[in-house]
C-alpha cells in the first residue's frame, strides 16, 4: 500500500517514467490522475460516452506503449496525453462516419473553439492548457484557424475543408499545413507562459 500512495504523490513526468517501467502501482495512479481529462476530450469529440470509454482505454494503452519515447521538452504529460486522446477520438469518429458531419455541427464547433474561452469548471491545469490552446488559435489568421479547427477538431479531410469553405483543395491544404506549423511555432512561447503561471 505504501508504494501505491507514493505513486499517487509523484509528479506527472515521474508517473509516466514509472509507466514506461511497467510498474502496476504507477500505472493505476497514472490512470486515476488522467482519466477524467482523457475521457472529457474523447466524449467532447465523439459525443458518445460509450465510445469515449473505449477511446480512453485505447489512449492509456497507447501511452503505456509510447511512455519511453516521451520528451518532457516538447510538451507537458497532460498535453501529450490529450493529443493522443484527440487523435484517437478523431480516428474513431472518422471510422464511424459514413456521411460528412452536419454543417450546423461544424459551424458550432468552429464558433465554440474560436470564441473567447468559457469559464470551465475543470482542473486549473486543464483550464490553463485549454486557454493557451485557444489563444494560439487566435494567433492564426482567421482562415487558417477555421481550417485547423475543421480538420483537427471537426475531423474533416482537406477536401471536406475545401468544399465547406468554398476554396480550392490546394488552398485548403496550405491553410491547414500553415496553421499547424504556426501553432507549433507558438508552442514554446505558450509553454513559457505555463512555466510563469
Amino acid at each position: 500500500m505504501a508504494a501505491f500512495s507514493r505513486a499517487d504523490r509523484a509528479d506527472d513526468a515521474a508517473l509516466l517514467a514509472g509507466l514506461a517501467l511497467r510498474d502496476p502501482a504507477v500505472s493505476a495512479a497514472f490512470v486515476r490522475r488522467f482519466q477524467a481529462p482523457v475521457f472529457g476530450v474523447a466524449v467532447g469529440i465523439t459525443r458518445d460516452p460509450v465510445l469515449a470509454e473505449d477511446i480512453a482505454q485505447e489512449v492509456f494503452l497507447r501511452a503505456w506503449g509510447a511512455a519511453a519515447s516521451y520528451d518532457v521538452r516538447r510538451a507537458s504529460v497532460l498535453t501529450w496525453l490529450l493529443t493522443i486522446a484527440r487523435n484517437a477520438a478523431i480516428d474513431a469518429v472518422r471510422a464511424r462516419r459514413s456521411t460528412p458531419t452536419d454543417v450546423e455541427v461544424l459551424d458550432q464547433l468552429v464558433q465554440d473553439t474560436l470564441a473567447p474561452p468559457p469559464d470551465l469548471q475543470e482542473s486549473a491545469v486543464h483550464r490553463l492548457e485549454t486557454e493557451l490552446a485557444v489563444r494560439r488559435l487566435h494567433g492564426l489568421a482567421p482562415e487558417q484557424a477555421r481550417a485547423v479547427v475543421l480538420a483537427v477538431l471537426g475531423g474533416c479531410t482537406a477536401a471536406e475543408v475545401a468544399d465547406r469553405e468554398g476554396i480550392p483543395l490546394g488552398t485548403a491544404k496550405t491553410r491547414i499545413r500553415t496553421g499547424l506549423r504556426r501553432l507549433r511555432e507558438l508552442l514554446p512561447q505558450s509553454e513559457a507562459e505555463v512555466d510563469r503561471a
